[in-house]
């Protein structure tokens, strides 16, 4: 009786142990879905950072006009560079070129990790409002 009382304690032990784990194979799937979803996911992703961030951009852009425009109509011309308080940013550098009475070109060049925005590097505005390039002020 003491054989057979051990085999039953050994093989409810074995039923017992193979109720509980994972096997390597299930952790190996499961790794590879996660895997799988994170590259699907992730580029995505980076994409809708760039996008923000070129908003950002453009929002700067038109706080710069509504200054241009502001200055205009105190002066009658345009501000100069030196006159308009250029915003600061991490992922764009702001510039005001052509400037005349009635003429100006704002432009936001991209740098930094915002350099990974190819179609958009450089964004520009004038005086009429006109976007260039049109595809990337949304």
């Amino acid at each position: 009786m003491p054989i057979q009382k051990k085999e039953e304690s050994l093989k409810n032990r074995v039923e017992c142990s193979n109720q509980l784990g994972v096997t390597l194979i299930e952790l190996m799937v499961v790794v590879i879905i996660i895997g799988l979803l994170a590259t699907l996911i992730f580029p995505s992703f980076e994409q809708h950072i760039l996008t923000v961030r070129r908003g950002d951009g453009i929002t700067q852009l038109l706080r710069l006009k509504l200054q241009q425009e502001s200055f205009r109509i105190e002066n009658t011309r345009y501000a100069e560079t030196e006159q308009l308080s250029l915003p600061t940013s991490e992922y764009y550098t702001f510039s005001v070129t052509d400037i005349s009475a009635k003429t100006y070109t704002m432009t936001a060049k991209a740098k930094g990790s915002q350099m990974d925005d190819k179609k958009c590097l450089a964004m520009q505005i004038d005086q009429s409002l006109n976007k260039t390039p049109a595809h990337c002020f949304f």
